[in-house]
């Protein structure tokens, strides 16, 4: 078949998006297909990379002050040029990434050229926007945008059981489950850098309203009774960037280090020298259903997860032994982090193991993949 990807982010950009999106490329040009994926050019710090088995065609997208193509005059800078592309281009069958207004573009160009759509929904925004209280009207278009991608499309891949539930609760009829993974030739254990034998929690990847990856600050202090030498790192970027950035300087300061968003071998680093990973979502937000991706890739080089909140994560790391969980607040969280720092941590080959099993990118790729073609055949 002729499979196009639509995609604001993909490889080399430093996403998890962008890394699904690459794995499903690999996965349909393994199995015989002709692959073209539709995307923006990354960031001059993103480096470079080659596809050879497939086409990988970018535009000049707008971004923000932190790089990123986030917000809704971003989201359009690469929503309408694609669709006069999409309209263009000869295509068996259109695969899209979110965001709704992408999914529900392509979704239109679709229905004018009579070709099926497959919307790869890796969260759901529109309970995203609805969590971080946005405006009533915001959430409403967004929700309309949704519905109208999950409803268009002939079939839905979901990450996982909470977001599958949800996709059909907005109109969605064929959804498959294919959990979400991380790379393990980019995130296994490796050299740790050198910390002079300070120890440190690690925070990766997106800091939003709705992960309220604040409650880790405010457990800093109460660590620090225990263990004077501890301090706390994040890498990524988000909204609630510069908010945390403040409440670091008020509550914890010199506790806390933010180093920005870094390759992904340079973040597998930091994270195998951690004592720990962490990883929250505000409960009640209606987001309790969430698997961040970032739980895979600490478990993957070797490092133990500490959730904060309840749903779908925390189930994840204490049935595969992947961590602790702890109840979302400062006191909670710090009693499980000065845990970990007098060694109440799982084995890391076990946590490297079950990745391997059970959320290699590789083979989350391939199944989805898999499942494309073997619908479109049914």
């Amino acid at each position: 078949m002729k499979v196009v990807i639509v995609t604001r982010l993909f490889a080399p950009e430093v996403a998890a998006a962008a890394f699904r999106l690459k794995a499903l490329a690999d996965g349909l040009a393994a199995a015989g297909h002709q692959v073209t994926v539709l995307t923006t050019k990354p960031p001059a710090n993103a480096g470079s990379q080659e596809f050879p088995d497939y086409r990988v065609l970018r535009w000049p997208v707008l971004r923000d002050a932190g790089g990123n193509v986030r917000g809704y005059v971003q989201y359009a800078s690469f929503d309408f040029p694609m669709v006069p592309r999409l309209l263009a281009r000869s295509a068996d069958v259109v695969v899209s990434e979110p965001p709704p207004t992408t999914g529900a573009l392509a979704a239109l160009a679709c229905l004018v050229r009579r070709r099926p759509l497959y919307y790869y929904a890796a969260d759901i925004w529109s309970d995203a926007v609805a969590a971080i209280d946005a405006p009533g009207f915001v959430t409403k278009v967004m929700r309309a945008f949704e519905r109208f991608a999950l409803r268009r499309a002939r079939g839905v891949i979901a990450v996982s059981d909470g977001v599958a539930e949800r996709a059909r609760a907005l109109g969605a009829r064929n959804v498959e489950v294919v959990a979400n993974g991380v790379d393990t030739n980019q995130f296994h254990p490796v050299d740790a850098p050198d910390t002079d034998g300070q120890p440190y929690f690690v925070y990766t990847g997106t800091m939003s309203e709705w992960q309220g990856c604040d409650v880790f600050v405010r457990a800093m202090p109460i660590v620090r009774e225990k263990h004077p030498r501890a301090t706390l790192r994040f890498f990524g970027q988000g909204s609630a960037e510069p908010a945390l950035r403040a409440l670091a300087a008020e509550v914890a300061p010199d506790m806390v280090e933010f180093g920005g968003v870094v390759p992904p071998a340079q973040a597998a680093r930091w994270i195998s020298g951690a004592t720990g990973a962490l990883v929250s979502i505000v409960p009640g937000k209606g987001y309790d259903f969430a698997k961040p991706t970032k739980i895979y890739a600490a478990a993957a080089c070797g490092t133990p997860v500490l959730f904060a909140g309840v749903g779908a994560s925390a189930e994840l790391v204490e049935e595969n032994a992947l961590g602790s969980v702890s109840g979302y607040g400062p006191e909670d969280v710090a009693a499980k982090m000065i845990a970990m720092l007098d060694g109440d941590r799982p084995d890391g080959e076990h946590l490297v193991s079950w990745v391997r099993d059970n959320a290699s990118l590789a083979t989350t790729g391939r199944l989805a993949a898999a499942w494309i073609a073997g619908d479109l055949r049914r």
